[in-house]
């Protein structure tokens, strides 16, 4: 077997159909984001504006944050000492855990090392511990709910995006006295549309389904404290688990589930992914748990990053530029083609100092690929005029289509 035949093979592919995945080399400038140095393609750091971070209001960078991570740092040194179990829980864990079950409402919460994790352990595991349970998971859902249910090894249904009627069909069509699940997100982050959350705890109710909802790009967004999409609609008390990540709007890292004491307890005693990793370092928890306070008092960084969404899309849109509908801050320039996303995105580093990455099969459907911009409260009016003008000059050098 010629093993690095095989190998060189599978980037050859990825190569030939425009999805390799080039990682861009910069440092964010403390202090002034979304200003920060790339290092790529020349000598020496080169200044750029970036316009893909999933740290959605700058919460990396503010000042409480820093303050408590530094803090924690020199209380407790840098790294938690191993699994939860076995000399990984801090205090700074149990208050993170306290603080978000009571943003969502729920009786209690678990840390998780990242969000994938938390999604691919907690379904994995709830479908093993219920004999016989059938998950019906949303066809946009991320693939870290894939792999759990992939993982749990029970039967499963996707329904068509959004699509209560298919949905229900297929609920009505499964075995009445099994245990079931409905997976799905609330903001679905490519192509920034909402799930209808009330009319899918309808269902769940109709047919005694748990629900199991993805916040990860709504949690510290939406809501009057930030508890996402399930907080602002007034769905908390219907949701039976809700999952969020401490790594985007929170500007940290980490992923958790709220829910009852008893789901809780089931998870943390059963998931291998919770059981057998080292728990996070209690500088990242520190940090987190200062975000979370911080976002569930603060509303001003919530509203100035949705005004910079919407600016930026109707600046788009004025342009002529094919923006994608969206009612969230997730804002998608549709392109089309692998080899156009990325080198539009290679000319926008390289020429205009402007880092957004293409977006690009597997992540979303093939003849889908777009640049994925998520605008902050700190990117102001003014580079919001040199990106779009920097799109123009783009799209008519590749001869790209433009909106209809």
């Amino acid at each position: 077997m010629d093993y690095n035949r095989v190998f060189t093979q599978a980037i050859d592919r990825l190569h030939a159909e425009g999805r390799y995945r080039v990682f861009i080399d910069i440092l964010r400038n403390k202090g002034s984001y979304p200003n920060a140095r790339c290092f790529a393609g020349h000598n020496g750091p080169k200044p750029i504006t970036v316009w893909c971070s999933n740290d959605y209001l700058a919460m990396g960078q503010h000042p409480d944050v820093i303050a408590a991570m530094e803090e924690a740092l020199h209380d407790v040194g840098a790294g938690a000492g191993g699994t939860r179990n076995i000399g990984g829980n801090t205090h700074y864990h149990v208050d993170l855990e306290a603080e978000l079950a009571d943003l969502h409402g729920k009786e209690g919460a678990l840390l998780f090392t990242s969000g994938y994790v938390s999604n691919e352990a907690t379904l994995s595991t709830l479908a093993k511990v219920l004999p016989g349970c059938i998950i019906f998971s949303d066809e946009l859902n991320h693939a870290s709910m894939i792999a759990g249910i992939r993982s749990s090894g029970c039967e499963k249904h996707v329904f068509r995006h959004n699509d209560l009627e298919h949905l229900e069909e297929l609920l009505a069509a499964a075995d009445p006295d099994a245990p079931k699940l409905i997976a799905f997100e609330s903001v679905y982050s490519m192509d920034g549309d909402i799930a209808p959350v009330h009319a899918i705890c309808d269902l769940a109710d109709k047919y005694e389904a748990l629900t199991y909802l993805d916040e990860v790009h709504a949690v510290g967004m939406y809501g009057a404290r930030g508890g996402g999409i399930s907080e602002r609609e007034g769905a908390v008390n219907r949701l039976t688990i809700i999952e969020g990540t401490l790594g985007k709007a929170f500007g940290v890292m980490g992923g958790y589930i709220a829910a009852d004491k008893m789901i809780i307890d089931v998870i943390r005693s059963y998931a291998p992914g919770f059981i057998f990793t080292t728990s996070l370092s209690p500088v990242l928890v520190a940090g987190a748990l200062a975000s979370v306070r911080h976002l569930k008092a603060s509303s001003i960084e919530r509203e100035g990053q949705q005004k910079a969404a919407s600016l930026l899309k109707a600046m788009m849109a004025e342009a002529g530029l094919p923006v994608m509908p969206s009612t969230t801050h997730i804002v998608p320039l549709m392109v089309g083609d692998p080899v156009k996303a990325k080198r539009a995105s290679d000319i926008l580093l390289a020429e205009y100092g402007v880092y957004v990455q293409p977006i690009n099969y597997p992540t979303v459907p093939r003849g889908t690929e777009r640049l994925r911009f998520t605008p902050g409260p700190s990117h102001d009016e003014a580079m919001m005029r040199s990106l779009v003008d920097a799109l123009v000059e783009i799209w008519s050098r590749m001869e790209m289509k433009k909106a209809a």
